[in-house]
Order: structure tokens, then C-alpha cells, then sequence
């Protein structure tokens, strides 16, 4: 494995096993963090899932929740997981998701 490669695999799993973490805390009847294989699911009360997953070719990581998706890259001078159309940062946007589908401000 080249070392790029091999930089964005660890930066993808800290990433996603940081945000399941944070998410770990959360009750039960709130939501469901699992996270395997790269690839983060969050299931909701409501029966909805939220997907975060390591897009290993693109060395992106993919965000979709309902209709909408986001693409992220790694911005080494922020530190930060970068959405590619310029619409925030990983972190902040699922924090807006969770927040709509939860009805209360949440950060991850």
C-alpha cells in the first residue's frame, strides 16, 4: 500500500471511529451507530439510516442520508474532513442531520 493510500485509510478510521464514539453516548431509542468495514451506519427511532462510509478509490468519505449526499475530502491545512462543493465540514453536517432527526441541537 502506497503511503498516500495508507494516510487516508488511517485518517478515514480515526474519523469514523472517533464520530461513532460520540455517537455511542447517544440512547438507544434515539439512534444505533455501527460501524464495520468502513462503513458507518446510524439507524434512527423512525427506521431511517444515515450511512458514512470510506470511498478508498476517490480517498473521500461519502456521507448520505435520505436523498441528499455529501463528498468529503481531507483538508491538510483545517485538519478537517472538507465537503468537495464547498458546503462544510463532516463533522458540522452530520451534527446538522442529527439535529434535524432528533429535535435538539446535537454536535459530533
Amino acid at each position: 500500500m502506497a503511503s498516500g493510500e495508507q494516510d487516508f485509510g488511517q485518517r478515514c478510521e480515526l474519523c469514523l471511529a472517533s464520530i461513532q464514539q460520540a455517537l455511542d453516548a447517544f440512547d438507544p431509542d434515539e439512534l444505533e451507530a455501527d460501524l464495520a468495514s468502513g462503513v458507518l451506519r446510524i439507524r434512527f427511532a423512525d427506521g431511517r439510516h444515515c450511512i458514512v462510509n470510506r470511498q478508498s478509490a476517490a480517498q473521500q468519505i461519502w456521507l448520505a442520508e435520505g436523498a441528499s449526499a455529501w463528498h468529503f475530502v481531507f483538508d491538510p491545512g483545517a485538519q478537517a474532513w472538507t465537503d468537495t462543493r464547498n458546503r462544510g465540514e463532516l463533522r458540522a453536517i452530520l451534527g446538522e442531520i442529527l439535529t434535524r432527526r432528533l429535535g435538539r441541537q446535537v454536535r459530533v
